[in-house]
């Protein structure tokens, strides 16, 4: 009774939003790169969490395209990072003293 059965439904843009000023207000750095992270991307979780520094970071810093490969389907995924995802990745990083072969998605 009153469960919702099946996907639910998308996040609508205020709600995004909401989220985000939520968690900048909280100081909630990796929660907030993650978010942004997993809207930008559509990864899924698995994939989400096992990714590197190196893997988002090029020589000029936070890198504006990414690629994996997924592990459930072994296909490489490219994606595009916004500029909101790229600062609070780069926020991330450098507070946490982050290296290539750590993480982004390790906890503080």
């Amino acid at each position: 009774m009153g469960r919702h059965i099946g996907q639910m439904p998308p996040l609508k843009p205020q709600q995004i939003w909401a989220i985000r000023v939520r968690l900048q207000l909280q100081g909630r750095a990796r929660v907030l790169a993650m978010f942004n992270l997993a809207l930008d991307s559509k990864l899924r979780a698995c994939d989400l969490v096992s990714l590197r520094v190196n893997d988002v970071i090029n020589v000029d810093g936070i890198a504006s395209r990414a690629q994996i490969v997924q592990r459930k389907t072994g296909r490489p995924v490219q994606f595009e990072t916004t500029r909101t995802t790229r600062d609070t990745l780069g926020t991330w990083i450098e507070a946490k003293g982050l290296v290539a072969s750590q993480s982004v998605s390790e906890p503080s």
